[in-house]
């Protein structure tokens, strides 16, 4: 599994020590040994037991109730999409890892992404693998085709080239990561993503770090600045919208601000795009 064999365990006890005593309506008195919450004050602020609070991390309670865990979002001071995925947790199975079946784009969404030709486009799953792109989209990503790398997470922290092309990396990292978190709530049985979160927590301090804190965030909308090795900075906003009938694909627009320098950026980098080849679509394993 994706976090062992305890993920709400895991989940609950990360989101435990990141949560301050004070956000809690806790007074503190003195230094305190350990960060966050301890659990007597998470089980007394959520109305039950220190000792069910106790088993419920520990893994040996698996059924907790939707009254129980809405009040532990509650006391841990959960949004709505962390608390979502709380519930998730709580409700996944214990299945044998599995591989999965071939995943394609759909020829017609490849079509329409190719005639969009001031629009970078990606189409990436959940485990934030590069199943398809457009011109435009292979050219500001370009660092990353080159380096055939499919996966948008490992190129953010395991490619050098990354650190450049994301100006902000900090922010980009948890956003990355915040999102691959939140796909992994419904994937616990995935052998792909398993391997791909120990590769990196293996090679990158920075996504063990990070990892470990279990921050949940699947943006759908956001600025985002680019530095392009061809024609400079560029912020762009993107879009991220589900793709009807095929579990987990999302198409990625990214759009500049009309008349802006961005836009400007944009265009040249067009000039780049049309001198590469026909699009092609990458395949991968899908859950």
């Amino acid at each position: 599994m994706v976090d062992g064999s305890n993920p709400l365990g895991e989940f609950l006890r990360a989101r435990r020590e990141t949560t301050s005593p004070a956000e809690a309506g806790i007074v503190s008195s003195g230094r305190r040994r350990t960060p966050g919450l301890r659990r007597e004050e998470v089980a007394q602020l959520s109305g039950v037991s220190a000792d069910y609070y106790a088993r419920l991390e520990q893994g040996r309670e698996q059924h907790p109730s939707e009254q129980m865990l809405n009040a532990l979002a509650r006391t841990l001071g959960l949004d709505a999409e962390e608390a979502a995925h709380l519930h998730l947790l709580a409700r996944s199975g214990r299945k044998p890892a599995r591989r999965g079946t071939r995943e394609t784009v759909r020829p017609s969404l490849l079509r329409l992404m190719d005639g969009w030709l001031h629009t970078p486009a990606l189409i990436v799953d959940r485990r934030m693998d590069v199943l398809a792109a457009n011109r435009l989209g292979r050219a500001l990503f370009a660092k990353l085709f080159e380096a055939d790398e499919p996966n948008l997470v490992r190129f953010v922290f395991l490619d050098s080239a990354a650190r450049s092309f994301y100006p902000h990396w900090d922010r980009v990292a948890q956003s990355s990561l915040g999102a691959l978190r939140a796909a992994a709530a419904d994937m616990l049985d995935d052998a792909r993503l398993t391997e791909l979160v120990g590769e990196l927590s293996l090679k990158s301090p920075e996504f063990r770090r990070l990892w470990a804190r279990h921050d949940v965030r699947g943006k759908t909308h956001e600025a985002k600045l680019f530095h392009h090795h061809d024609v400079g900075e560029l912020t762009l906003t993107y879009d991220s919208l589900t793709v009807a009938g095929a579990t987990g694909q999302q198409l990625v627009v990214y759009q500049a601000e009309p008349g802006s320098r961005s836009a400007q950026a944009l265009a040249l980098l067009g000039t780049v795009a049309a001198d590469l080849p026909a699009p092609g679509r990458r395949t991968r394993a899908a859950s």
